[in-house]
């Protein structure tokens, strides 16, 4: 029986949930595989740090590009998380020197994949990445396999956990985003030190991006895309919506308009019976529309180290039993430009919260903005409170472009008589 030798870089929450994983499920992989494998080396930034296991000096390497030098490694596993730095450096000579790579890093792939994916082919070996998006939903390996010769139109769905929970905590609770994002960090479903990055909507779109190339065949989009986070929400919003039976979710959507690309991550209103919107907490879901396939939904968790442990376990049998592929399906060569589209011309329904002072001629002063910018308001619901003398103004509007609603966002909060920036969340087409 061939041993498969492996090297795991970056020791922390995956990397040490995925190191226990290996040396329990050795036998496992051996009967399903025909493989033997063996860890001979590692590498952390700190090895004095406390983990689940003891480290072994002999196979520790303080630098981890020393690993390709100085071991014969058939396998390895990049878990340190970063776009560019060490992460691109260990996974780029890792590829040169023919090793297979399999990592969860969606924003390494996101940025560096098609460079990475050329240097796969070039060498004979795999580039694996089924951990980077949502979790443990073999979504990746659908794409590129279960779903192979369909035509995708539309990818959509949660691939964002940390968000969905802060939005499903507030709807049932109504406290503050500040109160559920404090306890989301004390849960571990939030970065205890910055999270922005999950709350702006970034991972969320290097998700989307990684799925575009994967559905549509083509390059990673390096075009500027329509990205807004969650940050911006408040409690008051999910008592006006419920009223008006929806849900707020941030949704990563990538589709075909036109026959360009249109990328996107921002909060929508969706219904409260659809399937989307009953997806709460930590849960991923992704849904695809193709033909002949029809519309396929997936469902899972899509953070955390067993469901990411999970899914490169997967990444790692697929290599184990000899499956040399291409890493985005086809060929490096065969994956055209993406072409993007205008996200100024996209039209979408739009709520628009405005909390303004209640006085005459306000109400008239908002709708004449509107008017011009060519939005017409679908339905309209004022809400007054008389002992502060203000009033929330909820508009409802008909589909409008993008561009209009900017322009319009821009005049509002000119107008002295509206409080604060109105905030807008798109209706989910």
């Amino acid at each position: 029986m061939r041993q498969i030798n492996i090297a795991i870089v970056g020791l922390g929450q995956i990397g040490n949930y995925l190191y226990n994983e290996l040396l329990s499920k050795k036998k496992d992989i051996e009967i399903k595989t025909g493989k033997r494998i063996q860890i001979v080396a590692i590498s952390a930034k700190n090895k004095n740090k406390k983990r689940k296991f003891k480290i072994n000096k002999k196979i520790f390497y303080k630098n981890p590009l020393d690993i390709i030098n100085n071991k014969k490694v058939d396998i390895l596993i990049e878990a340190i998380g970063f776009a560019d730095g060490l992460s691109k450096k260990i996974v780029e000579n890792a590829l040169k020197n023919k090793i297979h790579v399999i990592t969860p890093n969606k924003a390494l792939i996101s940025k560096h994949g098609d460079y990475l994916s050329f240097l796969a082919e070039k060498n004979k070996v795999n580039l694996e990445f089924e951990a980077a998006v949502a979790g443990g939903i073999p979504i990746v390996r659908t794409i590129k396999e279960g779903l192979a010769t369909n035509k995708i139109t539309k990818v959509y769905g949660i691939l964002n956990g940390t968000c969905n929970y802060i939005l499903s905590q507030m709807e049932k609770t109504k406290d503050s985003f500040k109160n559920v994002l404090k306890n989301a960090q004390k849960l571990g479903y939030a970065e205890p030190g910055n999270p922005k990055l999950d709350l702006n909507g970034y991972d969320a779109l290097a998700k989307v991006k990684i799925l575009s190339a994967l559905a549509f065949n083509c390059k990673i989009s390096k075009s500027q895309s329509l990205m807004e986070g969650i940050e911006k929400i408040e409690a008051t919003d999910f008592d006006i919506v419920e009223k008006l039976n929806l849900r707020i979710k941030l949704l990563g959507i990538t589709e075909i308009i036109n026959n360009k690309i249109f990328e996107r991550v921002h909060p929508c209103l969706v219904s409260r019976d659809s399937y989307i919107g009953n997806v709460t907490d930590v849960m991923n879901a992704v849904i695809l529309e193709g033909k002949p396939v029809g519309e396929s939904v997936m469902q899972g968790e899509g953070a955390g180290p067993g469901p990411t442990t999970s899914a490169l376990m997967s990444d790692l049998l697929s290599i184990l039993r000899g499956n040399i592929k291409f890493p985005f399906g086809i060929s490096n060569k065969k994956r055209n430009l993406s072409i993007s589209y205008n996200y100024n011309s996209y039209e979408n329904s739009l709520y628009l919260r405005v909390e303004v002072k209640d006085k005459p001629g306000v109400l008239s002063s908002i709708t004449n903005i509107l008017a011009k910018n060519n939005i017409s308001v679908q339905r309209l619901i004022q809400i007054p409170d008389n002992k502060r003398k203000t009033a929330s103004i909820i508009i409802i509007t008909h589909k409008c472009k993008e561009i209009n609603s900017n322009k319009c966002i821009k005049m509002l909060k000119k107008d002295s008589n509206i409080l604060k920036e109105p905030n807008l969340i798109r209706l989910f087409n």
